[in-house]
Order: C-alpha cells, then structure tokens, then sequence
C-alpha cells in the first residue's frame, strides 16, 4: 500500500526534528558531526526506508523483492561518516560517542521511514539523556579516579600561563584541562586539571610553582 503524501511529510519532518534534537547536543559541545550532520543523517535514512518501502508495494507479488535489503545497508554504509569523526591524540581516541551517535540517528530515521514513531521517539530522548546525563556522570567518576584538580591564582600578567605549563612539563605533569576565571583587575584564579596525585607530590608540585613570581596561591582537594 502506497502512503499518502501527508504521511510521506510527516515522517520526514519527524527525521528533521529528532536528528536536529541529537545534533543539538552534539553542536553545543562542539563535536564534529553537529546539528547539520545529524539532520541530515537521520533524514537520509528515513527516505531510504520509505525508497524501501514504494519499491516493495511495487512490485509486491510481481517479483521476490526484500523490503530490508536496501534499509541493510545503511547501518554498515553510516560508518565512513562515523570514521571521519573519530580522532586520535597520542594514547587517546577522541570522537567515538559522536560516531557512536550517527549510527543510532541513522536506526531512528530508519524507524520513522518504517512508521515506527513511537520507538524512534522514545529513542530519541533515551540517547539525548545518555549523552547529556550520563556525560556527566561518566566526567565525575573520570576525574574522581585519575584526575585532579590544581587551583593557582596568578598574577595577570602576559606569559604566566606559559611558566605554569612550561614548569609543571618540566615534572612530566600533563594538563589535561586548563580554566581561567577573574578574581579582580590584577589577579587570575586558573584551575588545571591533571592526573591524580598524592599529598607529597603536590607539596613538591606547590614549591615548584610557588617560585614563579606572580603566582600567589597553589591548592588542591584530597579524597
């Protein structure tokens, strides 16, 4: 049975709204494949499920045709998009999440293009909560085990930043994350986050850092 046009545009309209509500999240916490991508993901996907769909009530009891066989492809077709996002650094690998989330935008077109609205619906907001929510979770419990966090309140001045980094790089101490917040017209609190150290190592750390003029107060937090 062929579907109507009013049908044709809601599913597709569908595709738009819930690939552009994953794509939102991902562009707000500048991923490489944003709300344009998304969109255009989990739309794509639906109109090939609906292709599907009119080849199969055309030709239906004409020839053994597969309503699945083009719908298939697409779950192993999305990865090439979902490689070009993922970034090595060193030992990490960075963009996986984000892959990870074309290919599920990718199934929720193809359920909206198969009719499935509820499913696509209710997956939509079960991975916008996986991907807002349990971020920061999985963060907390990241920097609960290997992280910590420095806070320095500096001078500000040109240059103090670049002593930090260039003496705590001198202890094979890594910065794994840097943030810079004004305390007033001459001073900066900066909060670093490095991997987990002990009580010794950050007395060691402090005396180091303490010996760079401009840098007023060097602390840390203790499990």
């Amino acid at each position: 049975m062929l579907l109507s046009n009013a049908e044709l545009t809601i599913r597709l309209v569908l595709s738009l709204v819930l690939g552009g509500i994953i794509g939102l999240e991902r562009e707000t916490t500048n991923k490489p494949a944003g709300f344009r991508t998304h969109i255009l993901v989990c739309m794509g996907s639906a109109v090939i499920m609906l292709t599907s769909i009119f080849i199969f009530s055309q030709f239906q009891g004409k020839t053994n045709v597969d309503p699945t066989r083009i719908p298939a492809q697409v779950v192993s077709g999305i990865g090439f998009l979902g490689a070009g996002t993922i970034i090595r650094e060193g030992a990490s690998v960075k963009g996986l999440t984000t892959a990870a989330s074309l290919w599920a935008v990718s199934a929720i077109g193809l359920a909206i293009g198969a009719g499935f609205y509820y499913g696509a619906t209710l997956a939509t907001f079960m991975m916008l909560l996986t991907l807002v929510t349990f971020n920061k979770l999985d963060q907390l419990i990241l920097k609960k085990r290997f992280l910590q966090m420095l806070f320095v309140v500096i001078d500000d001045s040109p240059g103090q930043l670049g002593k930090i980094g260039s003496c705590l790089g001198e202890m094979n101490i890594s910065i794994r994350n840097i943030k810079m917040e004004s305390l007033d017209e001459n001073r900066l609190m900066i909060t670093l986050m490095i991997p987990k150290i002990n009580r010794l190592e950050f007395e060691e750390i402090k005396e180091k850092l303490q010996e760079i003029g401009g840098v007023y107060e060097v602390n840390t937090e203790f499990d």
